[in-house]
């Protein structure tokens, strides 16, 4: 039976799957703002007229944008007066949320098992090859079951 844990998991990739199945989206030099301006045939002073600000205040969202430095807010504003949607999330690099919580997981579980087979080495207890690879999948099992915060250290 999933536990309230792997629901939300599942319902989180659930909403990130249509951002996981489209090509990576790749972020003009000049920015999204200065792109779609000029894209659309639109001065700064046009755009600026839209937001309140002048065309220099255009410049300036423009500049910031490029340099990663825009609030989000600033970012709907422009959408809104360009008549556009902002869009904004996280996707994982590789596949789903549940892939990376995998990953980490079994990271976590090879570092604890072979620290621990490691122990057990110097006093003549070390296990198998087979013993620490079902024991790291195991761990790894508990440690995702129990979401532990140290998974994320």
């Amino acid at each position: 039976m999933r536990n309230k844990k792997q629901l939300l998991i599942e319902q989180l990739d659930q909403k990130l799957k249509p951002f996981q199945e489209t090509e990576m989206v790749l972020v003009p030099d000049k920015g999204w703002v200065n792109t779609i301006r000029t894209t659309l045939n639109m001065t700064m002073a046009q755009l600026g007229t839209k937001l309140g600000v002048t065309k220099q205040g255009v410049k300036r969202i423009e500049e910031s944008e490029a340099k990663g430095s825009i609030s989000i807010n600033s970012l709907k504003e422009v959408g809104d007066a360009l008549e556009l949607k902002l869009v904004y999330g996280f996707v994982p690099k590789d596949g789903t949320i549940d892939n990376l919580i995998n990953n980490k997981a079994q990271t976590l579980a090879r570092k604890i098992v072979l620290r621990t087979n490691q122990n057990m080495k110097l006093e003549d207890q070390g296990i198998s090859d087979e013993k620490i690879k079902q024991s790291v999948i195991d761990l790894a099992t508990e440690i995702k079951r129990e979401m532990r915060k140290s998974l994320w250290e």
